[in-house]
């Protein structure tokens, strides 16, 4: 069970991107690090995406692993997509340049591979960069992906529009009974606010069925350095004093120095979740023709992962 998996306090969770529709990318990222000893995957809330990274666990003889599945609100940076108004834009690159995920190309954005980072937007030179909200409808989503076998839905609470985030977590309450993971940052919550609305939506829930991810500066990771997860481990130290009856994963700025500030702060902590700097890590690699037919490429690939993830599970 996920909730075994977690109490060991040395769990890997792998972001591949809620916003993160590319199938053969997502399937390559799964793959190499189910190998470099990773059994907890955060996957887009698609169907196809699944079912492409549940075979790959099979090829990867990582049967053992958990998928879980993100949805949000509106707004939620995680579901935005960029758009460029074409009036403005003067084809200067810089977007093209600071995209981590290579989702632009000659000013075209990719939607399948954009995440909703914003690192494009703030370097335009022309303020031609903005986004769109495309929140999946809960009831069309979910019921069939439920229905295929997951492990954990994950609820990104990114607002403050209390109405449509408890109106949402309600509905995922009743259609699924196993656990719940709540994704949470401070970016327009303060720190009692906060608190106060984990405790509302963790009422009534088992103990310790409820998971809450400390998302300090959400897709910030790209770094490897403590002060990218400076936040992480901040909110998560305010979450720890609250002493709620759940597991608690830190993520948003992490990377491969963030178990270490954590135990540094006496952080009690169940996972670390990397999703950023996992894929930046690896990218050259998995962006590779020959990754699949290239076994030079896969070991060269997993003498990068494979430390990232000792990092935690070890």
């Amino acid at each position: 069970m996920l909730k075994d998996l977690l109490e060991t306090k040395h769990c890997f969770k792998l972001i591949c991107g809620a916003g993160n529709e590319d199938i053969e990318e997502v399937r390559r990222l799964v793959y190499l690090y189910a190998l470099a000893g990773c059994r907890f995957f955060d996957l887009s809330a698609n169907i196809a995406i699944i079912d492409s990274a549940k075979e790959v666990l099979e090829q990867a003889h990582a049967l053992d692993s958990y998928i879980c599945v993100s949805v949000g609100i509106k707004n939620d940076p995680h579901s935005n997509k960029a758009i460029i108004d074409y009036d403005k834009c003067i084809n200067c690159g810089s977007c093209e340049a600071i995209c981590p995920q290579k989702a632009i190309h000659y000013a075209k954005i990719n939607k399948t591979k954009c995440i909703g980072c914003a690192r494009c937007e703030k370097v335009c030179p022309k303020n031609a960069i903005s986004y769109i909200s495309e929140e999946k409808k809960l009831d069309e989503v979910l019921p069939p992906i439920i229905k295929r076998g997951i492990d954990c839905i994950e609820f990104h609470v990114i607002g403050q529009d209390e109405n449509e985030i408890f109106s949402k977590w309600h509905y995922i309450n009743e259609i699924y009974d196993g656990d719940l993971s709540i994704c949470i940052s401070r970016a327009k919550l303060g720190d009692e606010a906060l608190i106060n609305t984990l405790k509302k939506m963790i009422e009534g829930r088992k103990p310790f069925s409820t998971i809450i991810q400390a998302d300090g500066f959400p897709m910030s990771g790209g770094d490897d350095n403590y002060k990218s997860t400076l936040q992480t481990v901040a909110i998560a130290e305010i979450i720890q004093n609250a002493k709620l009856p759940v597991h608690l994963i830190l993520s948003g700025g992490t990377n491969g120095k963030t178990s270490e500030l954590a135990h540094i702060c006496e952080i009690n902590y169940n996972a670390v979740a990397i999703g950023s700097y996992a894929r930046k890590i690896v990218r050259k690699y998995i962006e590779r023709p020959d990754f699949w037919t290239n076994d030079n490429v896969i070991q060269n690939a997993l003498e990068v992962a494979k430390p990232l993830v000792d990092t935690v599970i070890l």
